[in-house]
């Protein structure tokens, strides 16, 4: 537990070790790294994770718990087997995405990772910085797949923002989507639109977020194709992928930033930026010599 000042996140670590007290050594080894600047952050986003939950904390917390259990299945067959145990978007959706007990449990427990993950929280604040805080004023945004909606949220609390949309090609999806950002007291509300980007419109965007997105895809080159003319002149993407990070869902995977940076430049971008984020507890050199999970964030524009 930390001082009093750290409230919110004196709450769901409370909570998160009753649900999940043998996480206890792994959090309080992520804790104890963090300085008292990131600490603030850290406790700004556990506010945001319990108005997101209500009166669900609890529920949350052991589907994080549940989560952590099937990603060390994942990992074991990556390690033995060198790859993802899934290739074709048709198994993902066989095995994860059309079972709605399944896609619950795990949305809730990705929301908890932004807290208890370094990697993501990183990547969350590497966002806020470095992409959003550098947009222009007025700048029309888009997210390709906002899920729990936290980082759509923090572009439609931004007063320089003009017009702020998500695409999904969910229904369901744009729902959660929208009661997410209801909970989190947003006064106007994005446009949430049900649209497949890749029979997107001709629509121009000052500043496009995939995040965690492009692993999932069957076909992640075709894809990144297709985003980079819905950028402006100056526009900027924010592209997030981890990599040798298995999960139940991931398809594509890149052996190394170097060789996902590469893939990125031949859909026809420059990067601007970029960060290297490995697990929580990892260093980057053991990360990549291992071939361990490395978030790797891009800031690029069209070439």
């Amino acid at each position: 537990m930390f001082s009093e000042k750290y409230d919110y996140l004196n709450k769901v670590l409370k909570i998160q070790l009753d649900a999940f007290p043998d996480h206890e050594k792994f959090l309080d080894r992520r804790l104890k790294a963090v300085s008292s600047d990131d600490l603030e952050t850290l406790n700004d986003l556990a506010g945001h994770v319990i108005k997101l939950t209500g009166a669900e904390l609890s529920t949350y917390a052991a589907d994080y718990a549940w989560l952590c259990r099937e990603q060390l299945d994942e990992e074991l067959f990556f390690r033995r087997n060198g790859r993802y145990r899934l290739s074709t978007f048709a198994e993902a959706y066989e095995l994860v995405y059309s079972n709605k007990e399944y896609m619950t449990r795990y949305m809730n427990g990705l929301l908890m990772t932004q807290l208890w993950w370094s990697n993501h929280t990183g990547v969350m604040d590497y966002y806020r910085t470095e992409f959003l805080a550098r947009n222009p004023e007025g700048y029309r945004h888009l997210e390709i797949g906002p899920g729990h909606g936290l980082f759509l949220y923090f572009a439609a609390a931004d007063k320089r923002a003009g017009a702020v949309t998500g695409w999904d090609i969910s229904e369901a999806s744009i729902e959660l989507t929208r009661e997410a950002l209801a909970k989190l007291g947003l006064e106007a509300l994005p446009s949430l639109e049900l649209q497949d980007f890749f029979d997107a419109p001709q629509a121009k965007f000052d500043s496009v977020v995939f995040s965690e997105v492009l692993e999932h895809m069957e076909k992640p080159l075709e894809a990144l194709r297709v985003i980079q003319p819905l950028l402006s002149e100056e526009g900027r993407l924010f592209l997030n992928m981890p990599i040798n990070s298995p999960a139940p869902d991931h398809l594509f995977n890149a052996d190394s930033p170097d060789a996902l940076k590469a893939f990125v430049e031949s859909a026809g971008f420059r990067i601007e930026s970029c960060a290297y984020l490995p697990a929580t507890n990892q260093t980057l050199e053991m990360s990549l010599k291992k071939k361990m999970t490395v978030s790797c964030v891009f800031i690029a524009r069209p070439a």
